[in-house]
């Protein structure tokens, strides 16, 4: 070879290691001692609370397994993608963690409407998918690698509709619904039948798009019907100006919600109109079963303040996942979407957890009140027997 051809030949090599060493580091050489999870969620756009609190509980939950020496000596690495609040980038960044990073499963969404995008993805490509609080019940029908720790939006509609017309002895309800969230719908609709077949009436529906600055023309209409309460199954960022303008109206009677309103200082938020108001949640901080207070406690060390129940929830559903790693003949996705199916009374933050046959947790809800600004527990309520 001469000396033309060989630094010819030298210049070509050189070129292709500064070109294929940048992809190398930007993938990343798979560490044999790692067990790549995603997790998509919003950490930004219109639930980016959501998205930042469910995600603290599954930092906290891998924190802690890696701690106690990982999967059999292997550590677990999870690879976080935000999805902005955003449909399309819920797509991408799923696509992405499955295809990209080929992680062994996903934790995600938070919202219904959301994993009923992510969760064909993550069938189609047979990687289980594991929601925290997702509670649409189509999301798991999607196909049988999807599971969820939370209860179903039925389950929580007759939760809110029994309380109603039990405790507060409510005969009459209307509902403000957001009518772009299929989250919002779902518990409009089952909380309607389920009031309705306790003897109550619904004297109207009203909807909104969530992001509406001015809900008082839909207010008045529910003011005039003169309801013994009204039903506002929405997102946390629509309901402080909804309890705001209700009151101004002169709508005084309580408002009730769902795990929606699930936020960090939802009373301050609404300036207090929501003192003795009352909705539907996971779980309650004072709950006193030891798995419940073990968990407050690290949150807390961790975090500097008290969990809220979507980061109880992210944690559980991590803690579920690794419980089905440790059991599973593989992490391939059949074994491992099996190893979860099999979950048997599992002691979560948010209760005993066991999966039906939708892969729906079975597990009973509570009621909070706002009170001296203040969440307070004041019920649990098991889900209706079918």
């Amino acid at each position: 070879m001469n000396l033309k051809s060989l630094t010819a030949r030298l210049v070509l090599l050189a070129i292709i290691a500064a070109l294929t060493l940048p992809l190398a580091s930007c993938g990343g050489a798979k560490n044999e001692n790692e067990i790549l999870i995603g997790e998509y969620g919003s950490l930004t756009g219109k639930q980016a609370t959501f998205g930042k609190t469910t995600h603290d509980g599954v930092m906290l939950a891998i924190k802690q397994i890696n701690d106690a020496g990982g999967l059999n000596g292997k550590k677990l690495k999870l690879i976080f993608k935000d999805n902005r609040s955003d449909a399309t980038e819920t797509k991408n960044v799923v696509t992405s963690l499955i295809t990209g990073d080929k992680v062994v499963a996903l934790i995600g969404e938070v919202a219904s409407g959301r994993s009923l995008i992510g969760g064909p993805i993550a069938q189609k490509h047979g990687i289980p998918m594991i929601s925290p609080s997702s509670t649409n019940p189509e999301v798991t029908r999607v196909g049988d690698k999807i599971f969820r720790v939370c209860f179903i939006d039925p389950d929580q509609g007759y939760a809110v509709a029994k309380f109603a017309s039990d405790n507060l002895k409510a005969k009459t309800a209307a509902i403000l619904f957001d009518q772009k969230e299929p989250y919002s719908t779902g518990l409009r609709d089952n909380f309607r039948d389920a009031f309705k077949k306790l003897g109550g009436t619904i004297t109207t529906e009203q909807a909104y798009s969530g992001g509406d600055s001015d809900y008082s023309a839909v207010l008045g209409s529910i003011r005039d019907t003169k309801p013994d309460v009204v039903f506002v199954p929405g997102y946390y960022n629509d309901v402080p100006a909804i309890a705001i303008q209700s009151r101004k109206l002169g709508l005084n009677v309580p408002l009730l919600g769902a795990d929606g309103w699930e936020t960090e200082d939802l009373a301050g938020k609404a300036e207090g109109k929501l003192e003795g108001c009352y909705f539907s949640n996971h779980y309650a901080p004072a709950d006193k079963r030891p798995a419940s207070v073990k968990f407050v406690d690290a949150f807390k060390k961790e975090y500097k303040h008290e969990p809220g129940a979507l980061a109880a929830l992210g944690y559980d559903a991590t803690m579920v996942l690794f419980d089905a790693m440790k059991r599973a003949k593989s992490l391939g996705g059949d074994d491992l979407t099996a190893a979860i199916a099999a979950t048997k009374d599992f002691d979560g933050v948010t209760g005993t957890l066991n999966f039906n046959e939708n892969r729906d947790a079975v597990k009973p809800m509570v009621i909070i009140k706002i009170e001296g600004g203040k969440e307070v527990y004041v019920a649990t309520i098991d889900p209706p027997t079918k």
